[in-house]
């Protein structure tokens, strides 16, 4: 081949080279565009979001035969709207929520099922650590509770089978520190139902009608995850004794009590929903709310007797290494009268004790020191209270007479 033609070749080769390249190039250019389009399509649609005007939130009341809504809206009066024709008017229906355009109230939307988020952050998603093995001195409570609240909702078909109803709900009272949260968080963890956790005081609002609107979210809710059990801690807090006279804010406690009251034993049926409640002070509650149809089971949570005393020290002893010398018999005969959260403390501080006398066992002279520590302030704060009470006492009766 003459140097001529091979010249030929070479130069065609290269041009070949070169159109291939700017070909890829063209290609990763067009690709590049088309993100960028991407990119500019998705800005244009997030600035038209924050452009357009909000909606506004209502709830359908009624449906008019010529086609338009009565709503409630979110921001006062009820209104007559048209609905937009792409809306599906099979969905709208009373107690649905929908959107309303701003300018011209129609309905151009129908919002998903509304739940509270402040009912739905009640419930318990993570659930405690205790068991009932580690609950000592309350097998008679225990055996009681399992009947009313687990038993149900794990066999209904026993309760069907006998012909009876099965309990709505258990009260448990007693004594402070005595373990009434403590046979709730058992039940929340062994019973594997939904479990919706309220304090009374969450219940007390500020706005009328506020408190009673929370107590039928609450139970909705709880008819919807069903099955369900809500626990109402220091249901003192709502459920005291009505009386003919007070202030505008215990009124308005009373209308969320008669509330609960309605939830309980009205109407609408709980089907799998049980009810706990936990008091300290059921000398104050309303005879109302503790009537067989509403609380059918009354669970005393006394103070522990010495057996009791004796199966709660080896609950709580149970991980920690214990000298030769500790009698837990002994420990229980000299704590009478302590609750189970003070015996509780009183485990604690004997390990104490024994680390800051750097030693690894707890010896039975760490839990008498633990002993008299923590039932001396016991002591104190029984002498404090019982002169407050009688402070108040005497004060009340000057003002009298």
């Amino acid at each position: 081949m003459s140097s001529d033609v091979r010249k030929y070749y070479e130069a065609r080769i290269d041009e070949d080279d070169y159109i291939r390249l700017l070909e890829s190039k063209i290609k990763y250019l067009e690709t590049e565009k088309e993100k960028l389009l991407m990119k500019i399509r998705y800005y244009k649609s997030e600035i038209e979001k924050l452009l357009s005007p909000p909606l506004i939130e209502a709830v359908v009341l009624s449906i008019l035969d010529d086609g338009r809504v009565v709503v409630k809206s979110s921001t006062g009066p009820n209104l007559i709207v048209n609905v937009l024709g792409t809306v599906p008017r099979d969905k709208i229906r009373p107690g649905q929520h929908v959107a309303l355009n701003q300018r011209g109230s129609t309905i151009v939307d129908v919002l998903p099922e509304y739940e509270d988020p402040y009912v739905k952050s009640m419930e318990v998603i993570e659930r405690p650590n205790v068991t009932f093995d580690d609950i000592g001195g309350l097998k008679e409570q225990i055996r009681e509770l399992i009947e009313v609240v687990e038993l149900p909702l794990k066999n209904p078909e026993l309760f069907e089978e006998i012909g009876i109803e099965p309990p709505k709900g258990v009260l448990l009272y007693g004594p402070p520190g005595c373990g009434k949260t403590l046979l709730a968080k058992a039940v929340a963890r062994e019973s594997g139902a939904t479990f919706i956790s309220i304090v009374g005081s969450e219940l007390v609002q500020k706005f009328i009608g506020e408190g009673a609107r929370i107590v039928r979210e609450v139970f909705k809710y709880a008819r919807k995850k069903a099955p369900a059990i809500v626990f109402i801690d220091e249901i003192d807090a709502i459920a005291a004794r009505r009386l003919d006279i007070g202030t505008s804010g215990e009124r308005e406690v009373q209308r969320t009590l008669m509330q609960l009251l309605a939830e309980i034993d009205g109407f609408k049926p709980l089907d799998k929903v049980k009810i706990i409640a936990a008091t300290n002070r059921i000398d104050i509650l309303d005879p109302a709310i503790l009537r067989p149809g509403r609380f059918d089971r009354l669970i005393e949570v006394p103070l522990p007797d010495l057996k009791g005393r004796y199966e709660i020290f080896k609950v709580h002893t149970r991980r920690m290494k214990l000298a030769e010398d500790v009698d837990l018999y002994e420990l229980a005969r000299i704590t009478e009268g302590a609750t189970g959260a003070e015996i509780k403390a009183i485990v604690t501080e004997a390990g104490y004790n024994a680390i800051r006398n750097n030693r690894r066992k707890v010896n039975m002279n760490d839990f008498l020191e633990a002993v008299h520590k923590v039932m001396s302030k016991k002591s104190i704060r029984e002498k404090n209270i019982d002169i407050l009470g009688s402070k108040k006492k005497e004060s009340l009766t000057s003002y009298m007479f």
